[in-house]
């Protein structure tokens, strides 16, 4: 056994298995280096073919990743060990979750017409109501309708793409900052991201250009309420996204547009663009309910035979209880209007910290959506001073590949008046370490 390490094994299945194992147990955290292939092999009295083909085993796995010269280190979101956010402590306002406000979400009550039992599902995998609803949905934001199909979530239908897409080790562009659940996904299925850096009108056509360059095979972005960043397209940025990528038409463009209803923002999808290879996708969490587990996509047709063909073989379909309950909401006067009560208020506290925050000279990013990033020079410094003061906000390591520094702060439970006072201690946490404009303001 490489006593070091904790790796034990004789053939490259044991050794790739003990290497899982220490991972799993936390033993080898995220960035942690594995010896030198020969090194190993002497180790365990292997051959050196053994250890490589085992490192293989766990890179196309996604459990780790190899960097030249810097030798082969366990993932930063290994596939076995989900990063999830650190808890709340006790006694603090929770603003780092990104969650809806209930006092927004409609009750769900299950539907009083139940599924028959005993049908095939598989044969109509979807409800045909719930279907035009979607289009219904879809269509006045100039989506094209003729092929829609459901996931389990917007995770669940990018991550079942890119696995029947993609193969471990190919590339794929990514919004950065970004939404740390895909950049785990990606991670975790053995792929390779290449940031796209993003402002406040979302992707930058240049960053993106230059990630086509590196041979990237998909794109995965959000056309408003951009997390962690808040970005939207306008008008003019989605036609200069669009150019940029009709001169690679097998690349799939994935566009999530996951707060949609409540993103107080205009919808400039890249879908209406004419591109070959296309999804955008919907889910309902953020106003609908959290634990409604649903999300709808339109697509090309390519697209969506390869979706719904693994979809087939794993889950099979949605289940149409879900899909009940989610048609009663979307159609329902009452729901609807509490939706828009959420998008009008979150807008309102959206503003009034970003206001707040630029009256002290603090640097804030929010055009839409429920979320704020401020850039900082520390973020532990940031996180732990507004602790201090009763304020737990997300650290922006987690959401981040190669830009600078900053903290997500989640606004959907944060009325105008908190904003003051928020404002305020957060200019406090920065003049008690460095001057304001070393953090951006």
């Amino acid at each position: 056994m490489a006593i070091q390490y904790g790796i034990s094994g004789t053939t490259a299945k044991g050794i790739a298995a003990s290497v899982e194992r220490r991972v799993a147990e936390g033993a080898l955290g995220p960035g942690a280096a594995l010896p030198p292939v020969r090194r190993l092999a002497d180790e365990l009295g292997v051959s050196p073919g053994t250890v490589a083909t085992a490192y293989k085993e766990l890179r196309q796995r996604g459990i780790v990743v190899t960097r030249g010269r810097g030798g082969t280190v366990v993932a930063q979101a290994p596939a076995v060990a989900s990063r999830r956010p650190p808890r709340v402590p006790e006694g603090l306002r929770d603003l780092a979750g990104g969650h809806p406000d209930p006092a927004f979400l409609p009750a769900l009550v299950p539907p009083s017409r139940l599924s028959p039992g005993a049908r095939s599902h598989r044969s109509t995998p979807r409800l045909a109501r719930l279907e035009e609803a979607v289009r219904d949905w879809l269509r006045p934001d100039g989506v094209p309708v003729e092929h829609v199909t459901f996931a389990h979530g917007a995770l669940d239908l990018i991550g079942r793409l890119l696995s029947v897409e993609l193969r471990p080790g190919d590339t794929v562009a990514m919004e950065d900052p970004g939404y740390h659940h895909l950049l785990d996904l990606v991670t975790a299925l053995g792929l390779r991201m290449v940031p796209v850096a993003v402002d406040d009108e979302g992707m930058r056509p240049d960053a993106l250009r230059a990630a086509l360059r590196a041979g990237v095979r998909a794109v995965v972005c959000s056309p408003r309420a951009q997390n962690p960043y808040g970005g939207c397209f306008s008008a003019a940025r989605r036609d200069a996204l669009v150019e940029v990528l009709q001169d690679e038409p097998e690349v799939l463009v994935v566009e999530n547009d996951h707060a949609s209803a409540v993103a107080a923002a205009p919808l400039w999808s890249l879908s209406s663009g004419g591109l070959s290879r296309w999804v955008h996708v919907r889910t309902v969490s953020k106003f609908l309910g959290t634990d409604l587990r649903w999300a709808a996509a339109a697509s090309d047709p390519i697209t969506l035979a390869r979706h719904d063909g693994r979809l087939l073989l794993t889950s099979g379909w949605v289940s149409h209880l879900l899909q009940e309950t989610v048609h009663g909401l979307m159609t329902d006067d009452g729901t609807r209007a509490l939706v828009m009560n959420a998008q009008e208020a979150y807008a309102l506290r959206r503003e009034a910290l970003c206001n707040e925050l630029g009256g002290r000279g603090i640097e804030a990013h929010g055009a839409s959506g429920m979320n704020l990033w401020v850039p900082v020079r520390d973020e532990s410094a940031v996180v732990n001073g507004l602790r201090s003061y009763g304020w737990w906000v997300a650290a922006g390591a987690r959401f981040r590949l190669s830009s600078e520094p900053g903290v997500r702060i989640s606004v959907a439970e944060l009325g105008p008046a908190d904003a003051v006072r928020l404002a305020s201690d957060f200019a406090a946490v920065l003049g008690e370490g460095e001057s304001e404009a070393t953090y951006g303001g």
